[in-house]
């Protein structure tokens, strides 16, 4: 009785502080922003999927029609014969798409940095131009697209600071302070109900925000994160309301409370976050890709340039069965399978060189996750990240699975190339199948 009597008190005090109301308006203006940022980038990119599926389609039926119309290709490129394996997995249009979440709406995390499609071809690589260069979690949490995971970390604890930081101050500035504490009868108490009150106000408001979300982008019509998401936003609120609590609890006026607050507000949101990427970054300097620009340079030429033997004998041990497929038994007709498998072993190259990206990336943010201890903000943007989908370890997967894709191709390649398959239309729609999986 005591609390709800402390809350319709502080419901009257909030409505006539048109300072609060203000602050909480902006902040719901802002996640609503962020909210439509995050559904306006979860439609235009299934858009531009929708988009390349189409062109796919129209391309494979470009490809199909000369099967049926006894064409090896189009007449101004002669060279191309879409009846040998390797035309014709060339002709195969192939992407590998890594779809938005629903959730996006809530949280674009590292969205904005990554490709989300990857034309694959026989000599594609996971970090190919238009695959974005990693760059550690934590480090993009002050950078791009405004969203509603930025305002929830950074903006809310101001919210929160606004609402309480006249608390116990203003009545100790007024004197009658001894005066309360005797009719509710406990300091902690009545500090701990007027705090309760916001924090319900704030709760309720995230919720009816998040729903608001789940309208734009229909995230109950899919298997999502919505109330894991709610979850740890309302974890992270609580911590904040607990140290404001304990600042309340011991401070002495308004001041000194208000500055306490924005101290410790500025000391997590920036001050860490940026001695921690400092450190990182000196711990774990930038990696400048060198060993994959000079496999894909120099390893290129070298392999190209190297004996035939030498090449058959990588060949051979990459795909053993080679050695008595019926391209190997034939010296005339070997050199052209030779040199068009020779992709296979700059692949074998090209992963190990990734390889050592994907190690050095792994260990920097180990690093960083070292630190989420003392480190809140980072913490929780990468479980944000991680339950929408846009954290650094389901891009790796997507690279995992072009890879993946990559190596499937050329296999399937190089094998029917020494086999001397002969491509039709039926085979031809085999690849679309096969080689998209």
């Amino acid at each position: 009785m005591r609390s709800l009597n402390i809350f319709i008190l502080e419901w009257k005090h909030f409505v006539r502080s048109p300072f609060k109301i203000v602050a909480l308006l902006l902040f719901i203006i802002a996640s609503i922003y962020g909210l439509h940022n995050g559904a306006d980038l979860y439609k235009k990119q299934h858009s531009e999927i929708e988009r390349i599926n189409k062109e796919i389609e129209t391309q494979k039926e470009e490809t199909l029609s000369y099967y049926r119309n006894n064409q090896k290709g189009p007449e101004n490129r002669s060279w191309i014969d879409v009846t040998t394996p390797f035309w014709a997995i060339w002709s195969t249009p192939t992407y590998h798409f890594k779809a938005a979440s629903p959730d996006l709406v809530y949280n674009i995390g590292q969205t904005e940095q990554y490709g989300y499609y990857k034309k694959i071809g026989t000599t594609s690589s996971p970090y190919d131009p238009d695959m974005a260069k990693e760059i550690a979690n934590p480090e993009r949490i002050q950078s791009g697209t405004l969203d509603f995971s930025f305002v929830v970390l950074f903006l809310l604890p101001l919210l929160l600071l606004v609402l309480l930081y006249n608390i116990k101050g203003q009545e100790a500035e007024q004197g009658f302070l001894p005066l309360v504490f005797v009719q509710t009868g406990s300091k902690n108490w009545w500090i701990a109900s007027r705090t309760a009150f916001y924090t319900l106000l704030l709760l309720l408001t995230l919720f009816g925000l998040m729903l608001y979300g789940a309208m734009l982008t229909q995230v109950f019509d899919a298997e999502t994160a919505f109330f894991k998401i709610f979850a740890y936003i309302t974890i992270y609120l609580l911590i904040w309301v607990f140290v404001y609590f304990l600042i309340l609890k011991n401070g002495k006026n308004t001041v000194s409370n208000t500055l306490q607050m924005i101290g410790v507000w500025l000391l997590f949101a920036f001050i860490i976050p940026a001695a921690v990427q400092q450190w990182v970054s000196i711990e774990k300097p930038a990696n400048l890709m060198i060993d994959y620009i000079d496999v894909k340079r120099d390893k290129t030429e070298e392999i190209y340039g190297q004996d035939s033997d030498i090449t058959d004998a990588q060949l051979f041990s990459l795909y053993p069965t080679l050695q008595e497929s019926v391209i190997a038994k034939d010296s005339v007709r070997i050199n052209n399978a030779r040199r068009r498998s020779i992709r296979a072993i700059l692949n074998v190259e090209m992963k190990t060189a990734t390889d050592n990206l994907e190690k050095d990336n792994q260990a920097k943010n180990e690093l960083i996750a070292n630190t989420f201890w003392f480190n809140p903000i980072s913490f929780f943007q990468n479980k944000l990240n991680t339950l929408t989908k846009t954290h650094y370890n389901d891009y790796q997967n997507y690279r995992d699975e072009i890879q993946n894709l990559v190596d499937k191709r050329l296999e399937t390649m190089v094998l029917d190339i020494w086999n001397d398959v002969k491509i039709n239309e039926l085979k031809f729609i085999e690849y679309t199948n096969k080689l998209s999986k």
